[in-house]
């Protein structure tokens, strides 16, 4: 853990959260900026700051978490989905640098957009070259 991160201290009980779930691996607490009832955050309680820090042992349990939370928060407000996303970095806008998956309800005309509203201008006839990239990087 880290000893100045605002999630490893939630983790340690140093600071109060609304927690909702917690197990040997994972914690969720409402998020204190919400945009919706139930909006929650679910993280590892190691401190890892991005997702390519997970090692593949625990990132299975940290998705077990957000599976379980995410059925438990729609049955709750009757919600009938759910935006689910992770700000990887401080460039996508992660202002903690703790890894954090945001729940969040989603209802018909709420307002909210999709993925696909957060960035535009990315042209179709990059597609084969950008595939070529990932798939060289990948197979490093």
């Amino acid at each position: 853990m880290s000893a100045d991160c605002i999630f490893c201290k939630i983790v340690r009980g140093e600071i109060p959260a609304h927690k909702i779930y917690e197990d040997a691996a994972t914690l969720a607490f409402l998020d204190i900026h919400p945009l919706a009832d139930g909006h929650t955050m679910v993280i590892p309680k190691p401190h890892y700051e991005k997702l390519e820090d997970v090692p593949v042992t625990e990132a299975g349990k940290i998705f077990e978490t957000v599976r379980r939370v995410t059925g438990a928060i729609q049955k709750a407000f009757n919600a009938p989905a759910s935006t689910i996303g992770i700000n990887n970095g401080r460039a996508a806008g992660q202002v903690v640098p703790h890894l954090h998956i945001h729940i969040v309800p989603r209802f018909p005309g709420d307002g909210g957009g999709t993925i696909h509203s957060i960035i535009h201008g990315v042209s179709k006839r990059r597609l084969d070259e950008v595939q070529k990239m990932l798939v060289t990087e990948l197979e490093r």
